[in-house]
């Protein structure tokens, strides 16, 4: 969606997306008829700062069709990455307000050893989808594990540009991915 000046402006001062409706020539606040809000979570510029990518946490989907995106409708449409930085930002702002009744804070309020502890299980019960060769179960179980990776590495502060950038300098250097 397009934003100019003004509705970044009100996108960042209260939490939630506005866009500019070049059609209708007004400014629009997402889910203002649908009920399908986004609550900002992070907002990153690109590499020349001519682009914005916009993290939400959606309350609902997010293309006017019911589609969860309007690139394609499907997380896998929007890329792994995308997923990755969008949970991981969710996951931090859990961490940041504590909201009652939450998984995640649940997790962060018993701290480290229950994070590290779902980590392992989470692995083993990967291993084991993996050799049964149940591929819903591998999905599943993988996906699980992965999320409380994320929970992890919130905990412990580390940005996912770190692993990111390490994976990449493995790649690049020494051949080893």
């Amino acid at each position: 969606a397009y934003m100019n000046e003004e509705s970044l402006r009100r996108t960042l001062a209260e939490g939630q997306t506005w866009f500019w409706s070049r059609s209708r020539a007004e400014l629009w606040h997402k889910g203002a008829t649908s009920g399908n809000t986004q609550r900002v979570v992070g907002v990153r510029l690109d590499c020349d700062a001519d682009a914005l990518v916009v993290l939400v946490e959606p309350r609902g989907p997010a293309c006017h069709t019911g589609a969860v995106s309007c690139f394609g409708g499907s997380a896998g449409a929007a890329g792994i990455g995308v997923v990755l930085e969008e949970l991981y930002e969710v996951i931090r702002g859990r961490r940041r307000e504590m909201p009652e009744g939450s998984y995640t804070t649940y997790l962060f309020e018993k701290g480290l050893n229950k994070i590290l502890k779902k980590v392992g299980e989470e692995a083993a019960e990967t291993i084991i989808a993996a050799k049964d060769e149940d591929r819903a179960a591998l999905t599943a179980e993988t996906a699980d594990l992965v999320y409380h990776l994320l929970v992890l590495l919130v905990e412990r502060g580390l940005p996912l540009e770190a692993l990111a950038a390490e994976l990449a300098g493995r790649r690049a250097g020494e051949g080893n991915e």
